[in-house]
């Protein structure tokens, strides 16, 4: 569950240029979920018992994929780049972007 301020523009980011698909939507709530493939991911609102005023994670959403270069051609000019696609030695092809809200997410595929 990751926290938004905007609902709306989080699920027009994640339809729009990650090709996610709404799985449900309670507006009432402040609360969506999202799919592609075999990826669920869930949105809220911020509530009163955490009162944090922008979302905050350290770390990173890591997505794995069979089809990263294709992922990388749909999203590279929709999107903040945190770094381009490349092959890394550890064994992986993978790029870092930036959704609508600062959080960072990696797409990665075995090489």
């Amino acid at each position: 569950m990751l926290e938004t301020p905007d609902i709306g523009t989080t699920i027009n980011f994640y339809t729009g240029v990650l090709g996610f698909s709404v799985q449900n939507y309670m507006p009432d709530m402040g609360w969506a979920s999202l799919k592609r493939d075999e990826i669920n991911v869930m949105f809220a609102l911020p509530n009163q018992h955490r009162n944090m005023g922008q979302p905050v994670m350290s770390g990173s959403l890591y997505i794995a994929a069979d089809n990263v270069d294709e992922i990388w051609e749909e999203v590279k000019e929709k999107c903040m780049i945190c770094y381009p696609i490349e092959n890394f030695d550890y064994g992986m092809r993978e790029f870092g972007i930036y959704d609508n809200n600062g959080y960072l997410l990696q797409f990665g595929q075995e090489l």
